[in-house]
């Protein structure tokens, strides 16, 4: 396979918050990828230039042993910024090794469980005043489903008054749509432990479709507690980055679905093994993706050939990404086109989508240095954000 060594790699910063990578081999096939830590950038370019002596000189047909290379050759293993940077280098290989062998790369994965994907993209839940417009907005671009966010700025124990307000915006929706729309609800991570059960009892009158991150990955030990409280479907695991990290909660299933992140999570290779770890415990699947277009044709590649996949996130149209769209770097961007609340297959070779190299190269000179914001509470102490 010495046409298929690698060569070169380069690194793209480009707006809004995003990161590429482009792997070129030998005989000139090229893949690309998306390692990045939203407010991280640079400091996950530094991880890739410090991972590519391993990567020059390497046939690119062989995933898994620099995966396992990768991820073991260094004594500390883990962690979000490596594990992005493995991810974003493993989702290259995968579009190498699909445009060698002329097929797509779900494919190599086992074929296709399902012809097309359920989608759903994230509108504003901080503000009832926007909530209805971007609902409405999303059903326009042909979605059936949305997320948003439960709350804003939580105290750890925050007032009744509060706790009131958080059912305001789902209540809208229901009034609105029924249950023609699905609408999952993100905590964040902004609720602590001892409101949760508070704010799920305000909740569950408007029936979410799950409720995502109701603690941080960190205190997940809660949520056995949580678990047991409630019928809505809990989910969990985009701030979780190994299939390591996910054993804990799927063996005392104590989550119904997870939501590991392509370019979060070791890539194409790892999420398909964590994937099939949950179907052992008969968990979903809904893989996290707020990021650009290689991470979200990663995403969907994994859930067409995986039969626990249940609906794909998507950042199409988000109201952060100001100024540059997921579809402004794509050259084929009909392939991201959500019809029916749903993306078909992708047919391409590799990851299916080709990357618009002039307008790379336009953000490159613009770049960005998105950070996440700070928030605090009235007090004055750091609330989540």
């Amino acid at each position: 396979m010495d046409q298929l060594k690698i060569e070169k790699v380069e690194l793209f910063k480009v707006p809004p918050r995003w990161l590429f990578v482009k792997i070129t081999t030998k005989c000139g096939i090229v893949g690309w990828g998306e390692p990045v830590v939203e407010g991280k950038a640079d400091t996950v370019a530094a991880c890739i230039k410090e991972l590519e002596h391993y990567l020059i000189g390497r046939t690119a047909n062989n995933i898994e042993d620099i995966w396992q290379v990768l991820y073991r050759g260094g004594f500390y293993r883990g962690g979000p910024i490596l594990m992005s940077a493995l991810s974003g280098i493993d989702q290259a290989l995968w579009d190498i090794k699909g445009k060698f062998l002329n097929v797509p790369v779900y494919e190599l994965l086992g074929g296709t469980v399902r012809q097309k994907m359920k989608m759903y993209c994230w509108i504003g839940g901080d503000n009832p005043d926007v909530v209805l417009e971007q609902a409405h907005a999303k059903v326009k671009q042909g979605y059936t489903a949305v997320k948003m966010n439960a709350t804003g700025a939580m105290d750890w124990v925050s007032s009744l008054k509060d706790i009131k307000k958080v059912a305001t915006n789902i209540k809208l929706l229901r009034e609105e749509f029924g249950y023609n729309l699905d609408i999952g609800l993100d905590f964040h991570g902004r609720v602590h432990k001892p409101m949760v059960k508070r704010l799920i009892d305000e909740l569950e009158p408007y029936e979410p479709m799950f409720i995502e991150e109701p603690v941080l990955s960190e205190n997940n030990d809660a949520l056995k507690h949580i678990y047991a409280y409630t019928s809505i479907p809990i989910a969990t695991g985009e701030r979780m980055f190994s299939r390591w990290d996910f054993k804990g909660i799927l063996h005392e299933g104590i989550v119904d679905i997870i939501q590991p992140d392509l370019s979060h999570a070791g890539g194409i290779s790892e999420v398909r093994r964590i994937a099939t770890m949950a179907e052992a415990y008969d968990i979903a699947i809904a893989p996290h993706c707020p990021l650009g277009p290689i991470s979200l044709a990663s995403a969907l590649h994994l859930d067409f050939a995986s039969s626990n996949a249940i609906i794909q996130e998507s950042s199409l149209g988000i109201h952060y990404n100001k100024g540059y769209d997921i579809l402004d770097y794509v050259l084929n961007p009909e392939v991201l086109k959500v019809k029916k609340g749903c993306i078909e297959l992708l047919t391409k070779p590799g990851l299916g989508i080709e990357i618009n190299e002039d307008k790379l190269k336009e953000g490159q000179k613009i770049g960005h240095n998105w950070t996440n914001p700070i928030w605090r509470n009235t007090d004055g102490n750091f609330a989540e954000w």
